[in-house]
C-alpha cells in the first residue's frame, strides 16, 4: 500500500547542513519538474515585492521569501519532520521508533508543490508555495505536475493507493487509472443520522490514521486488506470502493 498525504503550510525551521538533491528524492523521474519549479521560486525571490504579491504573503510572512531564495543551499529535514500543523502534529513522527519511521519512509508520499510527491523521510528545506500559486515564467502548476506525477505513480507499481490529499493536490497528480485506489473523507454523524464533512478534525483524523498504520505496520495490499485492518483496529471506515469515509 502507498499512502498519499498533503503537505502543510507551516514548517519546522532548521535542519542538517545537507542541501536538497532533487535526483535523490522519491520518484526520481520528477527531477526535471522539480528543477523547473525550484528555479522559478528562486528567481521570484530576487524581487521581494513581487514575491510577496505572487505568494500572497503578509508583512510578517516575508521571511519565507528568503527561504525560497535559499532552496538550493538551505538545511534540510526529513519531510515528515519538516511539516507541522494539525495533520503532522497528530502523526507525531518524531516520537516513533525506528521501525515505524521506516514504514513511513517505505509507504508514505507527501505531495508538495515545489518537489511533487516526496518520501516521508526525504530531506527537504523549508519553503513557501501553495498548490494554486501561479509562478512567473511557468505554466500553471497543474500543467507542470499532473501528467508527470500520474506517470510516476504508475511506475511505482503500488498494489493499492490510499489518497489522503486535499483536492488541490489531487489536481497536481491524479492517481493513474487502473491502479486500485480509495480517496478518504473524514465525516461525523449527527443524532439524526446526518453526515457532514469535517475540516480541522479531518486533518487530525488523517494524521492519527497514518500514525496507527505506522505503529502497527499491517501488510495491506488491497482495499479489502485496509477494511479488515480498520475493522480490527476499531477505525470507523466505510463507503464505496473508490471513496471512503472515516467516521469520527
Amino acid at each position: 500500500m502507498l499512502v498519499l498525504l498533503p503537505p502543510s503550510e507551516s514548517k519546522r525551521p532548521g535542519g542538517r547542513a545537507r542541501p536538497v538533491r532533487v535526483d535523490q528524492l522519491a520518484l526520481a523521474q520528477l527531477a526535471p519538474q522539480r528543477d523547473r519549479v525550484i528555479d522559478a521560486l528562486v528567481a521570484l525571490a530576487a524581487d521581494e515585492d513581487a514575491a510577496a504579491r505572487v505568494l500572497k504573503l503578509s508583512p510578517r510572512q516575508r521571511d519565507d521569501i528568503g527561504h525560497n531564495a535559499a532552496l538550493r543551499t538551505a538545511p534540510t529535514l526529513p519531510a515528515v519532520d519538516r511539516y507541522t500543523g494539525v495533520l503532522f502534529d497528530a502523526l507525531d513522527a518524531k516520537t516513533m521508533d525506528a521501525p515505524a519511521r521506516r514504514w513511513l519512509g517505505a509507504h508514505v508520499l507527501i505531495h508538495s508543490a515545489p518537489f511533487g510527491p516526496i518520501g516521508a523521510l526525504d530531506p527537504i528545506p523549508t519553503y513557501r508555495l501553495a498548490a494554486g500559486t501561479a509562478l512567473p515564467g511557468l505554466p500553471a502548476l497543474r500543467r507542470v505536475w499532473a501528467g508527470a506525477v500520474t506517470a510516476a505513480l504508475a511506475a511505482a507499481s503500488a498494489s493499492f493507493i490510499l489518497d489522503l490529499r486535499s483536492e488541490a493536490y489531487v489536481a497536481l497528480g491524479p492517481v493513474p487509472s487502473g491502479v486500485p485506489t480509495a480517496y478518504l473523507r473524514v465525516v461525523t454523524e449527527g443524532p439524526d443520522g446526518t453526515v457532514r464533512a469535517l475540516n480541522h478534525f479531518n486533518k487530525h483524523a488523517k494524521g492519527a490514521l497514518v500514525r496507527a498504520l505506522a505503529l502497527q505496520r499491517p501488510r495491506i495490499r488491497s482495499l479489502g486488506g485496509l477494511r479488515a485492518w480498520a475493522s480490527a483496529a476499531g477505525a470507523g471506515l466505510r463507503g464505496a470502493d473508490d471513496e471512503l469515509e472515516l467516521l469520527v
